[in-house]
């Protein structure tokens, strides 16, 4: 193979993983605060914003980065936000498509209805689905379940708390200056802890999608821009299916394929507009990597697709 395209696809793969790893750092930092917190309170407020979810997170998914879907992976393995946010966020999410829209000198008007129309549709389809779900009883129980993920990653998360418990059993009650020192002392040991389970966290994540960004880059790349462009010019139908298929590949190089080609008028605006919507940067990635009930998974990113492939062909019927 080219060591010219190895280094390409080399370089591209440091630059997309490095901008995620703030993104999953303070997630994760946000989530063991949350996981330490002695109090009900964040509980409570989760669950009371948490129906206003689809709304915040589409809008934030249209902001031109993948982070929000990465942050959206990891916060619903949590259960911190529901299915339906997920898929809101990941459904409008714009990767690369407004910066190569700008590159190529595309109407700012097209950028804006493109975009537009992603977040209606992550909007609806993410309180469409938390709707069914809680109809359903499939919702959950409205908790975080942050303690189980940090078990499965192995990071002893709820080592600190339990040191914490320990140090208190021992203090006479009366001693009221040894019980401050001994609750400062926590405190910082809590917040080091946290940090240092934040960072295992996001290394194990930040490596895995470092290996399968790798992967998926060379098979793009050595497939070419051309064969890509012969696959998706054909069958309004087949291209629409085959445009999602190529928007589901958790590779930055996927959106800009399907941007450029429908610049190029290679792509038609169904075609695109299904690609697009289901290229939700690492969101789902990130959610296979940490989510441990793989059935959910993979049924999340079925209904994605299905989502992408159906407004992709409303799209061909109405526009042409």
């Amino acid at each position: 193979m080219d060591i010219d395209l190895l280094i390409d696809v080399l370089v591209d793969t440091l630059k997309d993983t490095l901008t995620l790893i703030p993104f999953l750092f303070v997630t994760y930092v946000v989530m063991e605060a949350i996981e330490h917190s002695a109090e009900g309170k964040p509980e409570q407020i989760i669950r009371q914003a948490g129906k206003m979810g689809p709304l915040v997170g589409a809008l934030l998914g249209a902001l031109p980065q993948c982070g929000f879907s990465a942050m959206a992976g990891t916060l619903y393995a949590g259960r911190i936000i529901t299915a339906g946010t997920l898929v809101a966020v990941i459904l409008s999410t714009s990767d690369e498509l407004i910066p190569v829209f700008l590159a190529q000198g595309a109407p700012v008007a097209q950028i804006a209805w493109i975009v537009g129309v992603k977040v209606v549709i992550g909007v609806v389809v993410g309180f469409a689905a938390d709707a069914v779900l809680r109809a359903l009883h499939r919702a959950g129980d409205g908790h975080p379940h942050i303690k189980e993920l940090c078990e499965r990653a192995h990071c002893h998360c709820g080592s600190v708390d339990n040191n914490h418990h320990s140090t208190y059993a021992n203090v006479d009650s009366n001693d009221r200056e040894e019980r401050v020192r001994n609750h400062i002392h926590t405190r910082g040991s809590r917040w080091k802890h946290i940090l240092r389970s934040a960072a295992t966290h996001t290394i194990q994540v930040t490596g895995f999608i470092a290996i399968i960004t790798f992967v998926f880059g060379i098979l793009i790349e050595g497939a070419g821009h051309d064969a890509i462009a012969s696959l998706l010019n054909g069958n309004p139908f087949l291209a629409t299916l085959l445009a999602a298929l190529i928007g589901l590949i958790p590779n930055c190089a996927a959106s800009v394929a399907i941007a450029e080609l429908y610049l190029e008028g290679l792509l038609a605006t169904g075609p695109m507009l299904a690609g697009l919507l289901v290229s939700g940067g690492m969101g789902l990635l990130i959610l296979f990597r940490t989510n441990y009930d793989m059935r959910q998974n993979v049924i999340i990113a079925v209904f994605i697709y299905t989502v992408s492939v159906v407004c992709g062909l409303i799209a061909t019927l109405v526009i042409g």
